[in-house]
Parts: C-alpha cells; sequence; structure tokens
C-alpha cells in the first residue's frame, strides 16, 4: 500500500506549534547550559569544543540537560516567526516556477514526470526555490522563469500585477519584510515569511494565468487562436494560442477565470491552477512556512542573577511548560535559575574558588563543578553531573550545611546555607537540543539567540 504524509501535515504542525505560544496553558522556556567542556574521553557523546557533539534524542540525554542547565527564559509570542530559507535574489541563476503539479507523470512516457528545473519532484525540494528576496527585503515568487533561462533582471514594485522583468521572468510580489522582521528573525539561511493582507485581498481563487507547453504536437494548422475557452470546472477562463510548424508554439492567457480546481485547454499545453485561495492568499503556507524560528535576548545578569557572567556555555534548547521546584505548577515567571547554590559562612573568610573546578565537601564526599563565584556575596554556584563525580564513590550525594568545602585549587569555605534552583529538574518536556561551541558571557554583554524548528 502507498501512502504520504504530505506537507500539509508539516504546515500544520508549525501552526499549531506557533499558535501554541499565545495559550494560557503552555510555557515555552529558552534554556543555556554545558558550562563544562566538551572533551573526546565523555561517555555517550564525545565531542569537542572546536566540533561539538550530535545531540542523542534518547532519555538519557534529556535527564542530562538538567543537571548542566544553568538558567532558563521564557519564550513570548512576541518572540516567534513562521519561517522560510532565505534566498536572496542573485544574478546569474535560474529559479524554479511555480507550478501545481510537480512530481506528477503528464503521459505514458515514464520520463515525463514533472520536475523542478533544479531537480526537485515538489516546490519546496529544489536548490534555489521559486521565490527571492530582493534587495530592497521584498519577497516576490517566480511565476515563469522564460523557459529555464538565467534571471538577470531583479524584481521591484509592490504592485498587485505580476511583473515581466526584461530577462523574460514573471514575478508575483508576496509581501515586504518589516523593520522587526529584518532585525530580529532575519538570518543568513532564514528569512521569516508572513502574508501581505493588501495581496491575500486581491488574490482570486483557481486563476489560471500561465500556461505550459510541454510537447507542441504536430499537423495542426498554423495560425492564431485568439480567445478560446478554458474547459474545467472553473468559469470565464480564456487563452489566445499559436500554432506554427504544424506545432503549438504558445498558450498565453487572455482572461484567469476563477474556481478552477482542474483546467484543459484541449491541446498539448498545461493549464498552471494556483493555490487554494489564490497566489499570495496564504503566502505561510504557498512558499512553505514550515519552519518556525524563535529570538530571545538575554543580556547581562538578567532576571536578578539567574543568569551567570564570566562563565560559558555550550548547550541551548527549548524546554515546554517545566515546574517550579518543588511543585507541580507550570512555571510562568520570565527568567528561572536552574543552578544549585551554596553561601558561605562569613568567618573563617572563604577563599577564592575558580570558576570550573571541582569542589568537594569534607563531611558528605559531595562533589560539584563550580559555575559562578562571589566573594562579596560570598555566593557559590555549582552543578553536579555524573562526568565530573558526584561524590567520590560515584553515588549522588548532596551538600551539607555546616561542612567545610574546598576546591581543586586548595580554596576552603563553611556552608552557612543551600539554595535550590527555581526550575524543578526533570519536569516539562525538552523539545529541542543543539550542543555548540562555547559562547563567553560577560556582564556587559548580550546573547541574541535565534533557534529554526523544523516540521
Amino acid at each position: 500500500m502507498a501512502a504520504i504524509v504530505t506537507n500539509k501535515f508539516r504546515l500544520n504542525n508549525a501552526e499549531q506549534f506557533y499558535e501554541s505560544f499565545a495559550e494560557a496553558s503552555t510555557s515555552f522556556y529558552l534554556f543555556v547550559g554545558r558550562p563544562q567542556a566538551w572533551t573526546s574521553t565523555t561517555p555517550f557523546g564525545g565531542g569537542t569544543d572546536s566540533a561539538p557533539p550530535t545531540p542523542l534524542d534518547n532519555v538519557d540525554d534529556e535527564y542530562m540537560y538538567y543537571r548542566d542547565m544553568l538558567a532558563a527564559k521564557r519564550i513570548a509570542s512576541a518572540d516567534i516567526q513562521y519561517a522560510i530559507p532565505r534566498h536572496n535574489w542573485t544574478s546569474g541563476t535560474v529559479y524554479d516556477y511555480y507550478r501545481g503539479d510537480y512530481g506528477a507523470q503528464w503521459s505514458s512516457t515514464a520520463s515525463d514526470i514533472v520536475k523542478t528545473v533544479n531537480a526537485g519532484t515538489n516546490l519546496w525540494a529544489s536548490t534555489t526555490l521559486f521565490y527571492v528576496l530582493s534587495s530592497t527585503n521584498n519577497v516576490y515568487e517566480c511565476m515563469w522563469n522564460n523557459a529555464g533561462v538565467v534571471s538577470t533582471d531583479e524584481p521591484t514594485g509592490t504592485s498587485n500585477s505580476e511583473l515581466t522583468t526584461s530577462d523574460g521572468y514573471v514575478w508575483k510580489y508576496m509581501y515586504s519584510l518589516t523593520t522587526t522582521q529584518i532585525t530580529d528573525f532575519l538570518t543568513a539561511d532564514f528569512m521569516p515569511v508572513s502574508t501581505n493582507s493588501t495581496v491575500a485581498g486581491a488574490a482570486i481563487d483557481g486563476a489560471v494565468r500561465h500556461y505550459k507547453v510541454e510537447r507542441g504536437g504536430a499537423g495542426y494548422t498554423n495560425g492564431t487562436y485568439a480567445t478560446q475557452t478554458l474547459r474545467g470546472d472553473g468559469s470565464s477562463g480564456t487563452f489566445t494560442a499559436t500554432v506554427a510548424g504544424g506545432a503549438v508554439t504558445s498558450v498565453v492567457a487572455v482572461a484567469a477565470g476563477t474556481a478552477y480546481t482542474f483546467a484543459d485547454c484541449r491541446i498539448d499545453a498545461i493549464s498552471v491552477i494556483g493555490p487554494s485561495g489564490g497566489h499570495g492568499s496564504n503566502a505561510i503556507n504557498e512558499l512553505g512556512g514550515f519552519y518556525v524560528m524563535t529570538n530571545t535576548t538575554i543580556s547581562g545578569t538578567e532576571g536578578g542573577g539567574d543568569f551567570v557572567v564570566d562563565q560559558d556555555f555550550r548547550r541551548v534548547g527549548i524546554v515546554l511548560n517545566p515546574y517550579n521546584y518543588g511543585t507541580t505548577t507550570v512555571a510562568t515567571a520570565s527568567t528561572l535559575n536552574a543552578l544549585k547554590s551554596m553561601t558561605f559562612a562569613a568567618s573563617p573568610t572563604p577563599g577564592t574558588f575558580v570558576i570550573d573546578e571541582v569542589i568537594t565537601g569534607g563531611t558528605s564526599g559531595a562533589k560539584g563543578l563550580v559555575v559562578a563565584w562571589d566573594s562579596t556575596t560570598r555566593i557559590l554556584k555549582y552543578i553536579q553531573t555524573q562526568w565530573t563525580g558526584v561524590t567520590t564513590a560515584g553515588d549522588y550525594t548532596a551538600f551539607a550545611v555546616s561542612e567545610v568545602v574546598t576546591g581543586a585549587g586548595a580554596a576552603t569555605g563553611t556552608i552557612a546555607s543551600l539554595t535550590n534552583p527555581e526550575i524543578a529538574y526533570y519536569s516539562g518536556m525538552s523539545i529541542y537540543a543543539e550542543d555548540r561551541a562555547p559562547i563567553s558571557r560577560a556582564t556587559d554583554q548580550t546573547e541574541n539567540i535565534k533557534l529554526i524548528v523544523e516540521f
């Protein structure tokens, strides 16, 4: 039995994901973690800081994300955007053009499978695709590529009428990027996609504006056959056919008509029918917007110190509906501290602990890795992972109040109090993870983290 999961399934999943950010019952958080270096000897992953490992989609790794998590920030509905791969208009490129029948076999000859110019068998499968971003940040859809010539004339303007450039290409203006979209969501590889209301309002459902002569045939009477009626389930479509040398050489739309879902001009040409609603009625679906981009900004010690500085991180990800620590209540705070911390007694004066060194509890034997140390407040933030060892014997052990802690560099301090993180470890669902080379943080620094989720 032959079956497919269509691209509409991907679009629907992207839409559901996008809309869930505005739902009161959901809390998506961007998290950062992994302050310790990637090492080739680390079990179950390995990698190095210059060549980070690929995350594994398994239960063990999901647990691990919490043990070395630093902090998390809630992703607001204003921080997301539908996206598509970015394709700048470039002179000398052959662009694919819109057709509704890519992948179909239009004759009994097996080689007659309709493919894009760039070898794909659906609208979004080719290497250059069928839309471009212009130098003025307008997005155009290619409606005709002049039988596969290179594009040499950049499309311009925002007219609702199709534009024919000097190279014979026909373009359809779709939308323009806003200033916010450019500054917050435009990257080297992806660009925002949205529907222009004016373009959508002018869209005609089931219009036929283009015809493709697959084979000209033979034996026809030469001449120009003007304003022929387009057959099909729509109405008012007409075209003019030209025959020369006994073959059909061109078919040109006169009236696009409306409401066609199939059409037949009764000669050797294919009628190109637009998407449901018409071109531009839903640019997100038409251009393949099954990517959702998040854009989260982390500024200095945001969240009253939830995000540490003078430290680096090597993992970013998204967790859905984590709990507040010690509860089963879904977190809604803007930021969440994910680190354990200890406050040392003022006397005896604690030594100077060093970032990334291992500390050991003198009584408990507990071990941890220093993430941040503040000599003024005497607060040390730390993580405990199985990779650095959580006790000398290998079992997990928590640090204890009143015990003396010693760093690998011999600094000591007596624990006056212990503080839990704000996020409940292992709660919620980790739905995205990305391992990276180290990103260093400083007090006067702002990180702008963009993630692309593909459906």
